[in-house]
């Protein structure tokens, strides 16, 4: 098997990376609006030169293009049957270089149908209506609110949709080099907040997680179906990298019974990402923590982990939470890991600051792999 350099764990502005690896995104950019069409019609807007002309996109897409992704989940990105919104973020942000960053090019785009806003034609939130984004099968203010939008650099193969979730369950099968096959395993659970002490959305995103625990699980996964009518879950043998806001903390937060520990804990995943040496971090987290103050001065957790500048004042400000997860089957080698959230003393700063209007709450997590034939040393961090 050939070598490759190797590439520590960052906290540039521009990761850098290693040949022959695969790099894996996740990024919650909060490019959702609050009425059908509206991102569409933003993201529609064009600058004297062609570009678009949506300021905040205009900001996702730099970061992008700063951390250059090979397969890339986005949450939070407005659903439309038709895939206008996922071309014209393409092909006038992506495409287009940005304050000297390279633009960035991807071969697959892909965007399901979401659960959000869809009319579940029952009184979920038991307050005597059957109306509004409470009683839709998940939160929306209309079809498609909140979606999820991937690009890839690889083609896929066979999709299967697990229609069981307040967005959905993906597992998009890639077809990478010489042959193998990489399942991306995507969602986008509801947050474990905003209801009331049935704790209903809690208990939602521990079911949610705890689906792809079944998945990964053999003995466990035979009740699962997706929409082609397949029963079952993931081989044993299979590669995957379940990706995502999973709007659940191991350690903070209010998530139920410690949802994110099904995933963090299964034996099936690469436990280094998951607790251990390639467990992405930020200096830009622990510096947000420290500044900010709140509720974060409470927390259990290195805030070094942390993935989204959530509330850090009030009686139910949870503080700075580790949400957003690219986790690799333990079959795959990680060559390096990162979240991108600068200082204030690094350039890029301008690209998230403490003004969430500025690009999202959220901040982009990625996970290197090494490409199959390839190997990279994993020293000590």
């Amino acid at each position: 098997m050939g070598s490759i350099a190797y590439a520590a764990a960052t906290n540039d502005d521009e990761p850098p990376r290693a040949a022959h690896t695969l790099r894996i995104a996740t990024y919650n950019a909060s490019l959702n609006r609050d009425t059908d069409g509206a991102l569409v019609r933003s993201l529609g807007t064009r600058d004297a030169s062609g570009r678009g002309a949506d300021p905040q996109a205009r900001v996702i897409a730099e970061v992008l293009q700063r951390v250059a992704p090979d397969v890339l989940l986005i949450n939070e990105f407005d659903y439309d049957a038709a895939g206008v919104a996922l071309r014209l973020f393409d092909e006038r942000y992506l495409r287009a270089p940005w304050n000297g960053a390279p633009a960035l090019r991807f071969r697959e785009r892909f965007a399901p149908p979401v659960n959000t806003g869809v009319p579940s034609r029952v009184d979920l939130d038991r307050d005597g209506r059957i109306a509004g984004p409470n009683d839709a099968l998940g939160f929306g203010l209309f079809p498609g609110q909140y979606g999820l939008a991937v690009y890839s650099k690889y083609s896929p193969a066979a999709l299967a949709v697990l229609p069981l979730s307040s967005k959905n369950h993906v597992d998009l099968p890639l077809r990478l080099p010489n042959g193998r096959t990489l399942h991306f395993l995507v969602s986008h659970p509801t947050p474990p907040a905003f209801d009331g002490p049935e704790d209903r959305n809690g208990r939602r995103n521990h079911d949610e997680i705890r689906l792809w625990a079944d998945y990964l699980s053999p003995e466990k996964a035979g009740y699962l179906l997706d929409d082609q009518g397949r029963r079952g879950g993931l081989a044993a043998d299979a590669s995957f990298v379940i990706v995502g806001d999973l709007n659940a903390d191991p350690d903070d937060g209010g998530s139920y019974q410690n949802a994110i520990r099904q995933l963090l804990d299964h034996p099936r995943v690469n436990a280094e990402v998951a607790r251990g040496s390639w467990r992405p971090r930020s200096a830009g987290g622990l510096a947000a923590a420290q500044r900010q103050g709140g509720a974060n001065l409470t927390q259990h957790a290195d805030p070094r982990f942390d993935t989204a500048d959530f509330g850090d004042n009030g009686d139910d400000a949870p503080g700075n939470l580790r949400a957003d997860y690219v986790l690799p089957s333990k079959d795959l080698q990680v060559c390096a890991s990162g979240v991108f959230w600068p200082t204030p003393a690094e350039p890029m700063w301008r690209l998230v600051n403490d003004d969430v209007r500025a690009s999202s709450d959220h901040r982009l997590v990625w996970v290197d792999v090494a490409l199959p034939g390839f190997t990279c040393p994993s020293p000590a961090r």
